[in-house]
């Protein structure tokens, strides 16, 4: 069950790190002009809070992923991540008012049946 924890946590920062990272780029704006356009972003980019706190998110979760995977066996971790997928698209449609349409849907449950299978293994 304590194994359980680590992944979920791990999962949870890794969503936390992508909403952080999108919330961030919001603010920062579209890259364009190719390499010279991320470039000149990046003064923006280094400068933002919400990317900072995607960064710390990401650091902590690999952290706890490198503990989960000391303990597990990654065939039965890896799975978990595609919680992931649920929990971005949940808060993608209520944070960032991102469409979720009836097929995402379907995919979402496909991908909790999986995990539950996978988890009971």
């Amino acid at each position: 069950m304590q194994n359980i924890f680590l992944i979920l946590v791990s999962v949870l920062l890794n969503c936390a790190a992508q909403l952080s990272m999108k919330k961030g780029m919001m603010i920062v704006g579209a890259v364009n002009g190719g390499i010279h356009g991320l470039i000149s972003d990046i003064p923006n980019m280094i400068t933002n809070g919400f990317l900072w706190l995607s960064g710390c998110c990401y650091l902590i979760s690999i952290v706890l992923w490198m503990v989960v995977l000391s303990k597990v066996e990654v065939s039965y971790a890896y799975p978990f991540l595609s919680i992931g997928y649920v929990i971005s698209a949940v808060a993608g449609y209520y944070l960032f008012s991102e469409a979720v349409t009836p097929v995402r849907i379907a995919g979402i449950v496909v991908i909790c049946i999986g995990v539950v299978l996978i988890s009971r293994s």
